[in-house]
């Protein structure tokens, strides 16, 4: 079911740069079977969002809910099944090969694992610098020192410039794969679980980098993780996503104060706290996520849900708005 007049009107053009429309990204299961019936893995199914200029949106589930294919499929590294990516007011599912090409120093992505994601034969300013050379962002002359001005804006000492990725730590590595994104001058930024191969004090410093950067030069962040006190620090808006559906949505304040789908509660229970004097009322999901080839009628997450009812079997519930900025698909609430 197509998301519900409500949403629609909330996501407009005036200072969005990414605008995503009922997106869909389903994977055959066999593609040599000839059956019309064919089975696919609904990674994303049926999800809207959208988000303002110089912000930052934080993605979040559990693992395998689709997050990071969302990422993928806007940057049509997947091709999209069904739905719309604009971004800066072009639909990309319609913009030719060469185009997109043009396209893509404004749109970039650090990925979750920053040695696999950086080529050992190549030294740090090459990698930095390979795809600048490719786009021409500068002209030759000045294509040495502004990587050198780009390794010092990410916290990287030229003498880096001749070394290869094995000889850094992790920390190092995700400020090289950050430099790698930033040096295109991108308008907006994917970040996969940037941290979750870090050590929690590097997690900060890096953290606090792109905050810095994002301050400095505007960027726009989709930042995906399953870590909520990350997410927490970094967002202005947050989406919550089970089983490639969109559970809740909303401001980031909104959210974390007054969460109101059954699964936000059980992720926001799982965050630890400091103040050991303080006991946090843990909710405990039971069971398994279930298949996303086979998921279950109505409501995806009814089966693990602690207050499902029968209408959520039949009906699937669609994301309103039931306060301003905060948007939730849950029967709990009027769906009319």
């Amino acid at each position: 079911m197509t998301m519900i007049k409500e949403i629609k009107d909330k996501i407009t053009t005036n200072d969005d740069i990414l605008i995503v429309k009922n997106l869909k990204k389903y994977y055959p299961i066999s593609k040599m079977s000839l059956s019309k019936n064919k089975a696919y893995v609904k990674a994303v199914d049926d999800i809207s969002f959208s988000i303002k200029r110089g912000t930052t949106m934080g993605l979040v589930g559990e693992s395998g809910c689709g997050k990071t294919t969302v990422g993928r499929t806007i940057l049509r590294l997947h091709e999209v099944t069904d739905g719309q990516v604009i971004f800066d007011g072009k639909d990309l599912g319609k913009v030719s090969s060469s185009e997109l090409r043009k396209m893509r120093p404004e749109m970039q992505m650090i990925f979750q694992d920053p040695y696999s994601s950086l080529s050992p034969r190549l030294p740090v300013g090459e990698i930095i610098g390979e795809a600048v050379k490719e786009h021409n962002i500068v002209p030759k002359a000045q294509y040495r020192s502004y990587i050198l001005k780009v390794m010092r804006d990410c916290g990287l000492q030229p003498q880096y410039y001749y070394r290869y990725p094995h000889e850094f730590s992790g920390g190092q590595r995700q400020r090289i794969s950050i430099a790698r994104a930033v040096a295109l001058n991108p308008k907006f930024i994917i970040c996969d679980e940037p941290l979750s191969a870090l050590d929690v004090s590097i997690q900060a410093q890096i953290i606090n980098l792109m905050k810095d950067l994002q301050e400095q030069y505007g960027y726009t962040y989709l930042f995906i993780s399953h870590d909520l006190s990350v997410v927490e620090y970094i967002s202005d808006t947050i989406g919550v996503m089970y089983l490639g559906s969109m559970m809740e949505m909303g401001d980031k304040k909104r959210i974390f104060a007054n969460p109101m789908h059954p699964y936000t509660k059980a992720l926001l229970s799982a965050v630890p706290v400091s103040d050991p004097d303080v006991k946090m009322n843990r909710i405990i999901l039971k069971g398994d996520i279930p298949s996303p080839v086979n998921p279950p009628s109505g409501c995806k997450f009814r089966t693990r849900c602690p207050n499902a009812m029968p209408i959520c079997a039949k009906d699937t519930p669609v994301l309103k708005e039931y306060e301003e900025g905060h948007m939730v698909a849950c029967h709990l609430y009027s769906q009319k």
